[in-house]
């Protein structure tokens, strides 16, 4: 089928090779002219604004947004509902709020413009391997789209779990649970860096993808950053968050839900971030205080 694609950064110029590959047609947009040749090197028809992209698609029309959460997804649904007709398409494959992608569903259906909310697994390994596609809205629009699930993600790779905004919510708890998973394997990592063992953390790591519980794809690249760098020597111990961690432990105190691990990850990141800890100072402080304990000067 032909479609619209809008971003086509690390994910989304991949995505349009792989649906080129499949056999569909894709136009393609983004703010970068750079990336929009690159995907006409590939066979996409290039479009230098999201008005030309609109005007080279035949209704009813579907565009894929891969664009960052916030604004830039805030002003370009708003511009392609005025764009668009009814009976066309919108679907969000980048990281929004759940409840953002409720609302602007709610915004398109009174133009009569569908809206999907593709939560996108798979990073820059998806070319080759495929993304995992969790969708939420109607489920007419969502099978009229199919054909393009089904070439983006692998064999039983994607699934439509619900109403409009329900993609992105399971998406949203997908990612936390990630961050978890990172975190123990951080943890576990370093132990066995401090355990006074002269210890072969590659070979660690690989040995684990052969049968132990804890294997896992996220080990397999582990074993591949190890393999580039033992000591992970290059790399600063700063780690960032996209949010949904943050959306995560606000829906689970809304709904009185325990989560603790993932509560703990997200600081965990927040941590290293900090070049000194104030806390720590504090802590400090009040052990010289109440015990004598000795305190580390500037």
């Amino acid at each position: 089928m032909k479609l619209g694609m809008v971003g086509l950064g690390r994910m989304g110029g991949n995505m349009v090779e792989r649906l080129l590959e499949g056999g569909h047609e894709v136009v393609a947009y983004a703010r970068s002219a750079e990336s929009v040749q690159e995907a006409v090197r590939h066979g996409a028809t290039g479009a230098p604004s999201l008005q030309e992209l609109v005007a080279k698609l035949e209704g009813p029309r579907v565009v894929w947004l891969m664009i960052p959460v916030g604004r830039p997804v805030e002003e370009t649904v708003g511009e392609l509902r005025g764009r668009l007709a009814p009976g066309d398409i919108v679907v969000d494959g980048g990281n929004s709020r759940f409840s953002d992608s409720e609302r602007r569903a709610r915004e398109l259906a009174e133009s009569g413009i569908a809206f999907l909310d593709s939560g996108t697994s798979g990073g820059v390994w998806g070319l080759k391997e495929g993304y995992c596609l969790m969708i939420g809205g109607a489920a007419d629009a969502f099978r009229r789209v199919e054909p393009v699930f089904k070439t983006l993600a692998p064999p039983d790779g994607y699934a439509h779990v619900g109403p409009a905004g329900s993609g992105h919510y399971v998406k949203m708890i997908h990612n936390a649970i990630e961050y978890g998973m990172l975190q123990a394997y951080g943890e576990g990592f370093e132990m066995l860096q401090a355990s006074g063992y002269d210890l072969d953390l590659s070979r660690i790591a690989e040995l684990w993808t052969h049968g132990a519980v804890v294997r896992s794809w996220l080990l397999d690249l582990l074993v591949l950053a190890l393999r580039g760098d033992p000591k992970l020597a290059s790399i600063r111990g700063y780690v960032d968050d996209s949010g949904m961690g943050r959306w995560t432990l606000q829906e689970a105190v809304a709904r009185g839900v325990p989560t603790p691990a993932f509560a703990d990850s997200l600081f965990a990141r927040f941590a290293s971030r900090q070049d000194e800890s104030f806390s720590a100072k504090v802590i400090a402080a009040l052990r010289n205080q109440f015990g004598g304990h000795a305190v580390k000067t500037q």
